[in-house]
């Protein structure tokens, strides 16, 4: 695992977006998995810029989303589907036909979920896969305690992901309860994995996952198993792995 502990916000989205733009300059036909959040926010803007200074092409990239919430439409202001347009796609070459999200009005969700990992199979896996991680460890919508075996499948939110989302709704009540969501056996198919991490209030859990026993309680944990994963965050998320004595890259 690489580490890279990186000065501020800023620095760790422009860090974070260098290594997804070596890989689409590598392989301009690649598939990116790509994820939600507000860490995420600030290297899609950079990989934007870099797009329209005419240094960067989308052109040939497939990408596939890691989850949605079930019951939004994609035009939903709070769908990950939009979020993905007004963050990064609608600024970029990517063709529309070429994105991925899963359905969240799916009238089948199994049969979604289904379909969404044989869809990943025939565009021949997962190149890159961007990850946040959320305050308990989770990974995608993967909360403690779920099995490390599971593909792609519907997920029930724990009551601190609602607790943490509910910013984003105008009130705790609109928080959707399940989401479709790829499971970390999806997610450990990935040929590489980039995990960014950002602000002390996600310190320890980057210890838990990154310095302490792999466990299903802290989802994350699951990525030492990875032989290929970079870890980018700020100093204020990775200051308590660096007390426990994690290596970091320059």
């Amino acid at each position: 695992m690489r580490i890279y502990a990186c000065a501020d916000y800023r620095a760790m989205s422009r860090r974070a977006a260098s290594l997804i733009a070596a890989q689409v300059l590598l392989k301009p036909d690649c598939v990116l998995g790509l994820a939600t959040g507000s860490t995420p926010v600030g290297l899609y803007r950079q990989l934007a810029e870099w797009h329209q200074q005419g240094d960067l092409s989308f052109a040939g990239v497939r990408s596939v989303n890691l989850d949605e919430y079930l019951g939004l439409a994609p035009d939903h202001e709070q769908s990950y589907r939009r979020f993905m347009q007004v963050n990064l796609f609608d600024h970029i070459d990517i063709r529309p036909e070429h994105t991925h999200v899963l359905n969240g009005l799916a009238p089948d969700p199994q049969a979604e979920c289904a379909a969404y990992d044989q869809l990943i199979r025939e565009l021949g896996g997962v190149d890159l896969q961007l990850l946040g991680m959320g305050h308990n460890g989770h990974i995608a919508f993967n909360e403690p305690g779920d099995d490390f075996g599971l593909e792609t499948h519907v997920v029930r939110l724990s009551e601190r992901t609602i607790d943490a989302n509910q910013r984003f709704f105008a009130s705790r009540d609109e928080v959707p309860r399940q989401a479709l969501s790829m499971g970390i056996k999806s997610i450990l198919h990935a040929r590489r994995i980039l995990v960014v991490v950002s602000g002390a209030d996600k310190a320890e859990a980057v210890r838990r996952a990154f310095a302490g026993p792999v466990t299903d309680q802290v989802p994350a944990s699951v990525l030492q198993l990875h032989p290929d994963v970079t870890l980018v965050g700020d100093e204020a998320a990775l200051s308590e792995l660096k007390e426990a004595g994690g290596s970091l890259c320059g």
